[in-house]
């Protein structure tokens, strides 16, 4: 089977897709419904139609589609990110309910990086060139992000750090540039997560 992947923005509201769902003339109460993430936690469980189980971590941010089993989280959190499987059960008999389902679906959280600002200052003035120290930092991000300059159509290598306090925490990047500048020229720094790129550009001169 094709592993089922979800993308939320922080803060949204996302609906993870469970594989089963009830006929008109069935109902709730003939199943019972796991949604656990990781294996290990159960965010969400109910049985014969009650709500039997619930993570601390989700309470009041989610809620399951009583029809289909859709997992609705809201506002979504970076430390959401990861595989969550949905178990369903149909209880013909209480001695032997049989597994009607189990999948797993993957989310994945992403954050918005800030628009990067970059700085330039002079370290060094000479008659032929402009020694410039360039940085650029962005934050607020996630997942990791990469960043990519571009000096009049060339692209440049940085010297990048990334502060982040966990790896499901946002991230802050910053490049430092060293560069010799012989006439006016034009910067781009770009910086990418997962898909999305916010850029800025700057015209140094000499």
């Amino acid at each position: 089977a094709l592993e089922k992947k979800v993308k939320s923005k922080l803060g949204e509201k996302v609906g993870l897709p469970c594989c089963h769902e009830i006929e008109s003339s069935d109902s709730l109460h003939n199943y019972r419904v796991y949604w656990q993430k990781n294996t290990m936690e159960v965010v969400l469980a109910y049985a014969e139609g009650k709500e039997i189980s619930k993570d601390k971590r989700y309470m009041n941010r989610t809620e399951m589609d009583d029809r289909n089993f859709t997992l609705w989280i809201s506002p979504v959190e970076i430390l959401d990110n990861g595989p969550y499987q949905c178990v369903v059960q149909h209880l013909r008999s209480s001695q032997n309910p049989s597994v009607v389902c189990d999948e797993t679906v993957t989310l994945f959280v992403t954050a918005d990086f800030s628009k990067p600002n970059i700085t330039a200052n002079v370290s060094r003035n000479s008659c032929e060139s402009t020694e410039m120290v360039v940085r650029c930092s962005s934050y607020g991000g996630f997942p990791k992000p990469e960043i990519t300059g571009i000096l009049n159509n060339e692209s440049v290598v940085w010297n990048v750090s990334w502060v982040s306090e966990s790896s499901l925490s946002p991230y802050s990047v910053t490049g430092i540039l060293h560069l010799n500048v012989t006439k006016d020229v034009s910067f781009t720094c770009s910086v990418g997560s997962n898909g999305f790129t916010k850029s800025t550009s700057l015209l140094l001169s000499r």
